[in-house]
């Protein structure tokens, strides 16, 4: 990943310190007049920083700029993994009400690329040791391997299960006898697990 320029570092900042203090993100429009520069200046910046993969958002879309945590965002080795929703409550998720900032973790935890959080609120997964509240934290990825824990998103609707790739169809299994297995050929997996964080 080739690092951002010092004016795009400024800009991934501002971005951040945006979020942190109105819990969402700027528009481009905002991002220009913070800099004192031009609407396409601040797109360009937006985009290159997109293309290095430490934003993702929609550019035809207003308020849609997610920071994407990668190896290289602090200076003490940490990373600063965006939070972005809950499982299992129905809504879409990835949306701009459910960003609920950012989580520092160790770079040593998290390893490098793209990261992200999102918090458990079912017991399906209680067997592989997933609980009720815990925050499970992702490697964004379309490809993983069988029987590895994923996250999949079926219907808009977001769901952590063991995943088994099938000869028509893929197999997501939950940790809970009390859950029954979901077989489908439309299943969208949006990343792998890589770690837990749990409160006691």
């Amino acid at each position: 990943m080739k690092a951002p320029t010092k004016r795009q570092t400024e800009v991934l900042d501002f971005i951040k310190s945006f979020f942190k203090e109105n819990k969402y993100p700027p528009t481009f429009r905002e991002i220009a007049d913070n800099f004192g520069i031009s609407f396409k200046g601040a797109y360009d910046h937006v985009k290159a920083l997109k293309k290095k993969s430490f934003i993702s958002c929609d550019s035809n879309r207003s308020r849609t700029i997610e920071v994407v945590a990668t190896s290289c965002e602090t200076d003490d080795h940490q990373v600063l993994v965006p939070l972005l929703g809950n499982i299992a409550t129905g809504v879409p998720p990835f949306t701009e009400e459910n960003n609920d900032g950012f989580i520092p973790l160790p770079n040593s935890v998290v390893g490098g690329g793209r990261v992200f959080a999102l918090r458990v609120e079912d017991d399906s997964m209680v067997n592989a040791g997933i609980m009720d509240g815990d925050i499970a934290v992702f490697n964004y990825q379309t490809q993983v391997e069988n029987g590895q824990i994923v996250i999949a998103m079926l219907d808009e609707v977001l769901t952590l299960k063991r995943f088994y790739r099938e000869k028509n169809r893929i197999l997501l299994q939950a940790e809970n006898p009390a859950y029954p297995p979901i077989y489908t050929a439309n299943a969208y997996i949006r990343g792998r697990l890589v770690a837990l964080i749990r409160s006691y």
